[in-house]
């Protein structure tokens, strides 16, 4: 589908922070231009707010509290749900194709915005593929919370203790932010859902962080990561440090200095990569990731523009080096994209992205966390309360902040939810229609049988 003579067509890919918040910036900036049309295609239908997916792991917040709907968030851009297919920067054109329409559709676009976001990496370590769970979409986040649930109703129903043990021991890969705060949301839960289960007791569960650093949460400082580390051991996790998994079956978790771990549950939050896609693009990629200038054009690619995860984008800050992928640099990013566009579409000439980060935040459970902001660190209550007042404010759509801070105060006052969220079909079946003799005699035996009890 070309875009019209009388039309340019903005084409966005990645609908998550990084592409919403452009498209949004752009309504803004371009959205009472008639001449103009901002499209963005996306996977989900939905913004996911990822600081907070290990709350919905936990069981703290209920599931579609983390997620905006993009048509709620974007009134005047087309929005497709689909899968990009292909991308040719050299006629201008991506192909993308939704799994229930029977054909590809082609579009063509005069400014193009890669925000394609990053992907689970195992780093090719054995079995993690077919056996271990991942916490970076909302899925997967569903998937966790049901495991665990899952997992106290099989330990609760198992006479040998040591099988109980096994079945509520999880390990953690990774002790980022994502790995900590999923560790700590687990670990309460297990905690505090023990109560409702008459054969479980205190000191079953076991939540293990494998972490390859020396220190847990290595984008703070050493101190606020050694205290988590102090918090979490009062909670009973274990953290093993400079340490990596090197394999696991479904049963076993192999550590690389030796050290087995029997378990059923491995979720992994140790490494992300760009898409696959991207790396059959033309332009200069390092690993993985598409490189970009300090203005976020893709040198040699006029109209071509790259943000968030899936970007290497200079920092001027520090020399030689690049902005994490972060979403508080892609939010930051997006506002500067959407204005390099817009003037490159005046003719004026962009303005470089520069941004300092301003803090950082992470929960350890037990309303608990750790925070370093403008220079300042926190710990203990201070910062847990730091974390929710900060990320409520930035969690997209009024409604949104309206629900999550309903589910902060129930989750203050009553115990966690141990429903299990069904992702199946229910069952069932299909068989002739009995005959009307049959459907008539089976009544009249109901009837003989009423009268005969009385």
């Amino acid at each position: 589908m070309k875009s019209s003579a009388a039309k340019k067509r903005i084409l966005i890919l990645g609908g998550g922070f990084a592409g919403a918040y452009t498209a949004q910036h752009l309504e803004k900036r371009l959205g009472g231009m008639p001449d103009v049309e901002i499209m963005l295609v996306s996977r989900e239908n939905f913004v996911l707010f990822t600081p907070m997916l290990h709350e919905v792991a936990g069981s703290d917040v209920e599931v579609t509290d983390i997620v905006q709907p993009l048509r709620k968030m974007l009134r005047r851009t087309r929005v497709a749900i689909a899968d990009v297919e292909a991308i040719d920067l050299a006629k201008k054109q991506v192909r993308i194709r939704h799994s229930g329409l029977g054909h590809s559709f082609d579009f063509s676009y005069d400014q193009l915005v890669l925000a394609l976001g990053a992907v689970t990496n195992f780093y090719r370590t054995p079995g993690l593929e077919e056996h271990a769970l991942t916490m970076k979409t909302l899925g997967d986040a569903i998937l966790v919370r049901n495991r665990v649930i899952d997992a106290l109703g099989l330990a609760d129903n198992q006479s040998d203790e040591t099988d109980r043990k096994i079945t509520l021991t999880v390990v953690v890969a990774g002790g980022g932010f994502a790995g900590v705060e999923t560790a700590g949301a687990v670990n309460d839960l297990l905690r505090e859902a023990m109560k409702f289960y008459p054969n479980l007791k205190e000191g079953m569960s076991r939540v293990v962080v494998v972490h390859p650093g020396e220190v847990i949460l290595p984008e703070l400082s050493e101190s606020l990561g050694r205290y988590a580390e102090k918090r979490l051991g009062k909670r009973g996790v274990e953290i093993r440090l400079k340490t990596k998994v090197a394999g696991y079956n479904g049963e076993e978790v192999v550590l690389d200095d030796g050290t087995k771990i029997s378990t059923r549950m491995l979720i992994w939050t140790a490494g992300i990569t760009p898409p696959p896609l991207l790396s059959s693009l033309p332009c200069a990629i390092q690993r993985g990731r598409v490189v970009a200038n300090d203005c976020l054009q893709v040198p040699d690619w006029p109209g071509v523009w790259a943000l968030g995860d899936c970007a290497l984008v200079p920092d001027p800050l520090n020399p030689g080096k690049f902005y994490p992928p972060t979403a508080q640099h892609a939010i930051r990013q997006a506002a500067v994209l959407a204005s390099n566009i817009a003037a490159a579409m005046r003719g004026q000439a962009p303005e470089p992205f520069k941004f300092k980060i301003i803090g950082l935040l992470a929960t350890i459970g037990r309303r608990h966390g750790v925070a370093e902001i403008f220079g300042w660190q926190f710990s203990g209550y201070i910062a847990w309360l730091l974390w929710r007042t900060i990320y409520l404010g930035k969690l997209p759509g009024l409604q949104k902040k309206v629900r999550i801070a309903i589910d902060w105060t129930l989750d203050l006052i009553f115990s966690k939810d141990l429903v299990q969220l069904p992702t199946l079909r229910s069952p069932t079946m299909s068989e002739a229609e009995q005959s009307s003799t049959e459907s008539a005699r089976q009544s009249g035996s109901a009837a003989t049988d009423i009268r005969n009890s009385h």
